[in-house]
């Protein structure tokens, strides 16, 4: 038996043909960008975040990088992030002209620690930097501590943007992630807990000059026809992708339950392997799981093992951005975050997604049951 890390196709029996028909009625339309697909999507999805305005966009990417143009921060001011994330968070901060600085992260959630945030913080405005904003990420789909960075950074004057792209349906508090921050961006590619067949993301917000910037200028600035206003970006998101996520997003909450419940089997079985740490979440926090990882100090020798018995793995994020080349010139070196270091050592993932078989997950956990035996 092989079994993948995520098998994209096994949902596709409940929806695809809902799915097929919905792509063909926008083909027949002849409407392709910026239709009713994009306009319903966006409503049913700032409803359900519990939130004003939402704003269909190319992709995860595109979404962090127009929320940061649109706040128009000062130039060469600091965002402050997490070095464990996936590397947009961090490069679209350097293309809207400012300065990332790397923060710890907590070892049992794998988030940004608000203790680090508050010591990162603190040494940037000894030095006399300016500190414009934070950017909040929810790994794995285990939401930040956001009441307690919220908190902070209202106290500070900072913006705080959450990046939830691997944490759609999430809650902390009884609370959607991604309505705490003054922005978020999420995205919609295949991997993705709400998906779509290709690139995607969206912006979400409560405030209304923020949305209707951000929609001008992923239309390149354009304010009227060929009139400029803004130096913008060609960032929409189609109206087939758009038409997908609609039925898809019809299947979520099925699929979301899915996932809590693959989640909890392995938390049940995994917890009582001694050498293994489980990632838990905050207080009140109800993840969304997009990625089932563990913490194992011999990562390596038991991902060989998983992977000659034909059971998939990878490893988010076997190096740290602040240690990675690009970002040399941040100056940061190897010992700055500890905390971070020590989980890309040991961070694995195991499969996961909402169709893997009983038998499938029985397979994994007995397999690693007989590496920590053997």
């Amino acid at each position: 038996m092989t079994i993948p890390l995520i098998d994209l196709k096994r949902g596709y029996h409940l929806y695809g043909r809902e799915v097929e028909e919905a792509v063909l009625r926008v083909m027949r339309s002849g409407m392709y960008l910026n239709g009713p697909e994009t306009s319903a999507l966006e409503t049913e999805l700032a409803d359900y975040l519990g939130v004003r305005y939402a704003v269909g966009v190319a992709s995860g990417t595109e979404a962090l990088h127009l929320i940061l143009k649109a706040l128009e921060l000062p130039k060469n001011s600091y965002v402050l992030l997490p070095s464990f994330t996936f590397v947009a968070t961090c490069e679209v901060v350097l293309r809207a002209g400012l300065k990332p600085y790397f923060v710890d992260i907590e070892p049992d959630t794998g988030n940004l620690s608000p203790s680090a945030l508050r010591d990162s913080f603190e040494i940037l405005k000894r030095q006399g930097k300016l500190v414009s904003a934070v950017i909040a990420v929810s790994i794995f789909g285990i939401p930040a501590e956001l009441q307690e960075i919220s908190s902070f950074c209202s106290q500070n004057n900072l913006i705080l943007i959450e990046d939830f792209c691997q944490a759609f349906g999430a809650e902390l508090a009884g609370k959607k992630v991604g309505s705490f921050g003054f922005a978020s961006a999420t995205s919609f590619y295949p991997t993705k807990n709400l998906s779509a067949f290709g690139d995607g993301g969206m912006v979400f917000t409560n405030d209304e000059t923020l949305a209707k910037k951000i929609r001008i200028l992923k239309e390149h600035g354009q304010t009227k026809s060929y009139y400029y206003e803004y130096h913008g970006i060609n960032g929409r998101i189609d109206e087939i992708q758009c038409a997908i996520l609609r039925v898809k997003f019809r299947y979520f909450p099925q699929e979301l339950e899915l996932r809590r419940t693959i989640a909890k089997k392995y938390f049940e079985h995994l917890a009582h392997i001694s050498e293994i740490r489980l990632f838990k979440p905050p207080p009140h926090g109800n993840p969304a799981y997009s990625i089932f990882s563990i913490r194992v100090p011999n990562r390596d020798s038991l991902r060989d093992f998983l992977e000659k018995r034909g059971i998939s793995t990878r490893i988010y994020y076997p190096l740290p951005l602040h240690l990675q080349p690009v970002y040399r010139d941040l100056s940061f070196s190897e010992g700055d975050l500890p905390q971070t270091e020590a989980l890309c050592k040991e961070v694995l993932s195991l499969p996961f997604h909402p169709y893997l078989t009983e038998e499938e997950q029985e397979t994994v956990i007995r397999a690693i049951y007989e590496f920590f035996e053997g």
